[in-house]
């Protein structure tokens, strides 16, 4: 028995999101151990199971997830790598394999992740980026975007940003630092923390949107914090336009 730790990529954009559901066959998780299954010849129904450092949602992407799965085989990392990148679809790619530490895992050992939500704005349209950016007709007011995540930064309950009304967990959350950058017509907006609740990054993205835009004040940031209520943020951003790009251990 190995664990193996794997470095993957992924285009979301016909996927159900990370995790394996029952009534989904397009999910990442459920594809990945599907291939892992067939290189074990496990009996019909049996899969390993992979955990990932996250739970991208359906339509997000990945740069580099981090997951691992613990496989009874001898293979080397790099046979599990070349089968996986042999039979898995074009749009999830393993970009490499390592034998980890039996105890590491990739949820309970990540530190930070780092998300980018990426937009576009200009006379043109961006053919060849349209799944992987959010299109605005509108220029977005920059400088009140900035002003805005000054006020995101740093460990609050997130709560109005969290997509999911049921979460019984803690919704505190440390949020290191946002990073808004434009190239061109590019606005990327990066996002760095130890975690983040679900739709978090979306919502956020959203909620500075309606800054940029007069709908809401840099200055309702705090309110809406305190609030702990998801009505008082903004809406959540299509899901295209996001990717994780690293995580942290």
């Amino acid at each position: 028995m190995n664990n193996y730790k794997l470095l993957i990529s992924y285009d979301g954009t016909r996927y159900y999101g990370w995790e394996h559901q029952p009534d989904k066959e397009w999910t990442i998780q459920g594809k990945i151990e599907t291939v892992l299954a067939r290189m074990l010849d496990m009996p019909q129904g049996e899969v390993p199971k992979v955990i990932a450092a996250g739970r991208t949602d359906a339509g997000v992407h990945a740069k580099e997830m981090t997951a691992n799965v613990i496989l009874d085989t001898d293979m080397e990392p790099e046979a599990v790598q070349a089968y996986l990148n042999e039979y898995l679809p074009e749009d999830i790619s393993i970009n490499e394999v390592r034998i980890a530490s039996p105890r590491f895992h990739a949820r309970y050992n990540a530190l930070g992740k780092t998300y980018c939500y990426s937009l576009y704005y200009g006379d043109s349209k961006p053919v060849f980026d349209r799944k992987y950016v959010l299109f605005l007709k509108e220029r977005p007011n920059m400088e009140k975007m900035r002003k805005a995540a000054e006020y995101m930064v740093g460990s609050h309950d997130f709560k109005s940003f969290c997509g999911n009304p049921k979460m019984k967990k803690s919704t505190v959350r440390n949020v290191d630092s946002i990073e808004i950058k434009q190239k061109g017509p590019y606005i990327r907006i990066y996002y760095h923390g130890t975690g983040f609740l679900q739709n978090m990054v979306r919502i956020m993205t959203g909620t500075l949107l309606d800054v940029a835009y007069g709908k809401k004040n840099p200055d309702d940031i705090p309110k809406i914090i305190e609030s702990k209520e998801r009505k008082e943020a903004g809406p959540t951003a299509p899901p295209q336009g996001l990717m994780l790009i690293k995580v942290d251990y």
